[in-house]
């Protein structure tokens, strides 16, 4: 469903991917795991038009979209869940949620999709006139989610989701995300420092250096690799 080749990416004169290649199969998890600073998120905002590569292929569902603007990327189905949430801190729960929605028309759906992530995430229904900005960091990652899942995605992309929020949320986040994939056939990218939970909800994975893949392969063998296992598992 995704194929990345040779991308490169620079902030200036500092180069952040140094051409980085990888795929997504359709309805799997992959996940993407590296160090602070190794181009995680870089990469995702490449993916999603928020950054554009000097250098590079990205095909998605057969079209390269290196050089598409974010809003046309959105509107084929490929969804961005920044890191840090970034949820409309004055605006409530329903209304994120709406804003998630924005370029959908079909109200039935809206309605069916919004009960949809009610049912997922129920703290969101107690809270759904509630300012996000009041929400703790779990539920925050919890709106944010929900809101991209009213975009109508099919590809789902999640940058660091249990970045500070509670381990029995991060829990409930990473079921929930399980689930997502299970019931809507959503294929996930996901970005996390939580290699060990990363490599446990995904299929296959990408360790990032530098800039750099450094290893790929299916989630189990990354997890009983012992360079792996030293510099992310805390073996």
């Amino acid at each position: 469903m995704l194929e990345v080749e040779n991308l490169h990416v620079s902030y200036g004169a500092i180069k952040a991917l140094h051409g980085v290649s990888l795929k997504v199969p359709p309805g799997s998890i992959v996940t993407l795991i590296g160090a602070n600073g190794a181009g995680k998120s870089t990469t995702l905002r490449a993916l999603s038009g928020l950054v554009k590569p000097t250098e590079g292929v990205i095909r998605y569902d057969g079209h390269d979209i290196a050089r598409m603007p974010a809003n046309r990327i959105v509107s084929r189905g490929l969804c961005h869940v920044p890191e840090g949430r970034m949820v409309f801190a004055n605006l409530t729960v329903r209304e994120n949620l709406k804003m998630g929605a924005y370029l959908q028309k079909d109200r039935k759906w809206i309605a069916e999709q919004t009960d949809y992530v009610f049912g997922l995430f129920p703290r969101l229904k107690e809270r759904e006139n509630q300012a996000a900005g009041t929400l703790s960091g779990g539920e925050q990652q919890m709106l944010a989610i929900g809101r991209a899942m009213l975009s109508k995605p099919r590809f789902l992309m999640l940058d660091e989701p249990s970045l500070g929020i509670a381990p029995l949320l991060v829990k409930t986040i990473f079921e929930r995300i399980v689930e997502i994939n299970r019931e809507q056939g959503l294929t996930i990218l996901l970005v996390e420092q939580n290699a060990n939970l990363a490599l446990e909800v995904s299929t296959y994975g990408y360790v990032l250096e530098t800039g750099r893949i450094l290893l790929e392969g299916p989630s189990a063998e990354l997890k009983a690799n012992p360079q792996v296992q030293e510099a992310y598992l805390g073996a």
